[in-house]
């Protein structure tokens, strides 16, 4: 059970970090970043290092939607008594 519910939050976030990834660069060059250039880091370096941020915050989010929703379960579940 624990394992199913890590992945109602890793692949829902993983999913919108691939959508998230592309819409951002298909506007903005990675090398145009002044942390990238200064960094010397490639664009592939970029590219990955924002899929993971991207990924992480989704997830958190998910995570916490989660959370909270396991919160009000014993209060829904007093409600309906």
């Amino acid at each position: 059970m624990l394992a199913q519910r890590w992945m109602w939050i890793v692949w829902p976030a993983f999913l919108t970090a691939a959508v998230m990834e592309m819409l951002v660069f298909a506007f903005v060059d990675p090398l145009d970043l002044h942390w990238v250039a200064d960094m010397g880091w490639s664009r592939q370096g970029a590219y990955t290092l924002a899929f993971f941020v991207f990924w992480l915050m989704t997830a958190l989010s998910s995570l916490m939607t989660n959370w909270l929703g396991s919160l009000s379960l014993p209060v829904l579940q007093e409600i309906r008594r």
